[in-house]
């Protein structure tokens, strides 16, 4: 019998805030089933887990999909009175709930509380005899909530990472497209950064936001000289939880001759901050791309200027700071349309795919870390002109 009751204890933890991981990230569709095989086909998900009619869910339909450690929950409503119904009607498919695992979350929601934030959901514990999920949640910009997340027996967060039960009402589900992909892997093993994109002139406010509620603290800064070209400019600040495991980049639009690509989502997303895109980490970048591409998925070209420049500039890079050459092959890096950069640290490769959805408002990005922990500043001029490619196509530029 699954049960829910009212949390009020406090934790015996340190830190409250200390997030060991991001438990889910979870988008509202408008068919979870259908996003599911889109997911599972296109990107190797694994379609786990489901709650529906058939386990006693009568308000909504969530189809939970998985690979490394990427967990991401597909919710449908069910009737015209759930929250996801307004949503989806609003914005289109989009994340709404980036969800943090935590040892306590009643009492990581009363220290955000504390520090500032407004309530979404208090506190409450799902359970049955295999074990409890307490969830507490709070909103950040726009549409997006935080929800801090707690388990234990059967739900614990270990036993979630090697393939447990997410919660009750949940129930493992069996696909073909499920042997497919054990059979042929794509290789993403976990949320490396989630985007947010906010109106003008409101970064620093959220920065400060994540500061303040999260206690998070400024990872990197890039303004407009950093991120532009001719037409469009963007400003981002990214902030990284205290142990630097969870980082979101915060974006803004900036002044440009026109529209850029952050304005672009906001107008797509009836003016409401969002949650821009996901990037997943690969150990084999070209592998993962190569056999993504084979699936269909749809990645932004890059010109062929930039294979002119990059390994004179990557190489250079890496070399004066004592670190090997990119060992990846140049020419197939260059046949997948891969991105590469460095720093003083190492090099990455990264890629991202075009809008998923027929609305312009949300993306993957594919990326492998050579030692760098930065996001690609070298890119972002060849990144911007694809990009304005793409919005001149759709005309939105």
């Amino acid at each position: 019998m699954t049960t829910a009751s009212t949390q009020t204890s406090t934790s015996l933890s340190a830190d409250p805030l200390n997030l060991i991981d991001v438990d889910h990230v979870r988008f509202y569709v408008g068919n979870a089933k259908q996003a599911a095989y889109f997911y599972a086909h296109t990107f190797g998900f694994r379609i786990d887990q489901i709650a529906d009619l058939t386990t006693g869910s009568r308000d909504e339909a969530d189809y939970l999909l998985t690979q490394g450690n990427i967990r991401i929950l597909l919710t449908t409503p069910l009737n015209k009175d759930h929250e996801a119904a307004e949503e989806i009607k609003l914005y289109g498919d989009g994340i709404k709930d980036v969800s943090l695992t935590v040892e306590d979350a009643t009492a990581a929601y009363n220290r955000a509380i504390e520090n500032g934030a407004k309530s979404a959901k208090p506190p409450r514990t799902i359970e049955d005899e295999k074990g409890s999920v307490t969830v507490a949640s709070i909103h950040t910009y726009g549409r997006v909530i935080h929800t801090f997340i707690s388990r234990t027996g059967e739900y614990a967060h270990e036993n979630l990472r090697n393939g447990g039960l997410f919660m009750p009402t949940f129930k493992k589900y069996d696909s073909p497209l499920n042997e497919y992909n054990e059979k042929h892997p794509c290789g993403l093993m976990f949320t490396d950064h989630l985007v947010g994109n906010v109106e003008e002139g409101k970064m620093n406010e959220w920065v400060k936001w994540y500061e303040d509620v999260l206690e998070f603290k400024m990872f990197k800064h890039f303004d407009d000289a950093d991120i532009s070209t001719e037409f469009s400019a963007l400003m981002s600040k990214v902030m990284a939880s205290g142990n630097n495991l969870i980082k979101m980049p915060i974006n803004e639009p900036a002044d440009g001759v026109k529209k850029s690509q952050i304005l672009e989502y906001l107008e797509w997303h009836n003016m409401m901050p969002g949650v821009q895109h996901l990037a997943f980490r690969t150990d084999d970048e070209l592998a993962t791309v190569a056999e993504l591409r084979r699936r269909g998925v749809d990645f932004l070209d890059m010109p062929e200027t930039y294979y002119e420049k990059v390994w004179d500039r990557v190489n250079t890079m890496l070399t004066e700071h004592g670190h090997d050459v990119v060992k990846e092959d140049h020419q197939r890096v260059k046949d997948l349309g891969v991105l590469v950069d460095a720093d003083d640290e190492g090099y990455l490769l990264q890629l991202f795919t075009k809008p998923l959805q027929d609305r312009p408002t949300f993306f993957i990005e594919i990326i492998c870390r050579r030692g760098s922990q930065s996001f690609g500043k070298g890119n972002f001029k060849a990144l911007f002109e694809s990009l304005e490619l793409e919005q001149e196509r759709r005309g939105n530029l």
